[in-house]
């Protein structure tokens, strides 16, 4: 009887076993390291993967679109709990610095003319200075024309404006209310502050230093009554932009959102009755839900363009990982709404030529 044998086969197997092997080891070993990784910085500079699937609906834009201006939400994090916020801070991950820069840089060479840093709060990363690096290098290497933040106010100190205000073209504080206890309903105060006071402070420290001041407002249910004409008419910012209360899913509607705008929500109707009541005021710059939503081009903390288009946001791939144009693609971003809504204007300070 002759007798079979495997011979030919113990090779293949005995690899196939050790490679198997291995890669077992590596992933035990990887997943270790990184609960160590998370043990030693509290899982806050672990950098999450740039590359995420394209947005659920697949559609990107048709041409090429250049993003004139950007709004780059830097960081999620927040000292304020504003119950509209539709940036919400879900994760503590912001770029390292190099980083966010080398993104900055391809899309100043993509055609960027303004960059706004938003959040969260942009001040509360290093107490102000990431913010701050980030604008003198805007302005400084890129040679952007417009230079901008939007802040709630409270946590900015004069050294910063002797730091790097010069490099600042616009600082926009929000203040949705002249009542304090108005601001503490909606959620925008902390603990020992007084917003409304340091609203005022930062207006005077912004003639002192030459950067262009500027307040958005959201109305929502608990202003919507109020009349704000004479204290922003006090405060005279060059523009007041005023915003309709939008629900975003995910981020202030929806079961696993971390903010719930549902109750703050107002109609079409209140909106415009409040934009009529304050008409008078010349700087003031009115956006409703329909000219918001898809109007502007918002980057988020890993350099992902958002699609707001389904009423939620679904991130782009990293402009890091595919370059600008294959990112904005799928931004979902009206670029005629963009402009119709004046969302190019005199945004640079040196040629505003204000009264200091």
């Amino acid at each position: 009887m002759a007798v079979v044998t495997c011979t030919n086969f113990t090779l293949p197997l005995a690899v196939m076993f050790v490679f198997g092997l291995l890669a077992v080891i590596f992933k035990t070993v990887k997943q270790f390291t990184w609960m160590v990784w998370d043990a030693l910085t509290g899982g806050c500079s672990v950098p999450a993967p740039t590359t995420v699937p394209a947005p659920g609906s697949g559609q990107a834009l048709p041409g090429t679109v250049v993003p004139t201006s950007v709004n780059y939400h830097f960081t999620r994090q927040c000292n304020y709990r504003c119950g509209f916020c539709f940036h919400t801070a879900k994760t503590s991950f912001v770029l390292p610095l190099e980083t966010a820069k080398k993104g900055l840089t391809l899309l100043a060479e993509a055609g960027m003319e303004k960059v706004n840093f938003s959040g969260g709060e942009p001040f509360i990363k290093d107490r102000g200075r990431y913010v701050g690096q980030l604008v003198r290098f805007c302005k400084e290497e890129l040679g952007l024309p417009s230079v901008s933040i939007v802040s709630n106010g409270s946590l900015i100190t004069e050294d910063w404006f002797n730091k790097y205000g010069e490099w600042l073209d616009i600082l926009a504080i929000s203040c949705d209310s002249f009542d304090e206890e108005t601001n503490r309903r909606i959620g925008r105060h902390q603990t020992g502050k007084d917003h409304l006071r340091c609203l005022r402070q930062v207006r005077a420290w912004c003639q002192q230093y030459r950067v262009a001041f500027k307040i958005n407002s959201v109305v929502n249910r608990y202003n919507v009554d109020e009349d704000m004409s004479s204290d922003i008419m006090e405060l005279n910012p060059i523009r007041w932009k005023v915003f309709q209360c939008l629900l975003i899913g995910g981020e202030n509607a929806g079961p696993e959102a971390l903010r719930n705008a549902e109750d703050m929500v107002i109609t079409d109707r209140e909106f415009d009755q409040f934009v009529r009541r304050h008409e008078h005021v010349t700087c003031l710059v009115p956006e409703s839900n329909e000219k918001m939503k898809d109007s502007y081009l918002i980057l988020d903390e890993y350099m992902r363009f958002l699609d707001c288009r389904e009423g939620r946001k679904e991130p782009s791939r990293s402009l890091l990982d595919v370059g600008v144009e294959g990112a904005i693609q799928f931004s979902g971003f009206d670029e005629k709404m963009f402009f119709k809504r004046g969302g190019k204007y005199t945004w640079s300070k040196a040629d505003l030529k204000l009264d200091w």
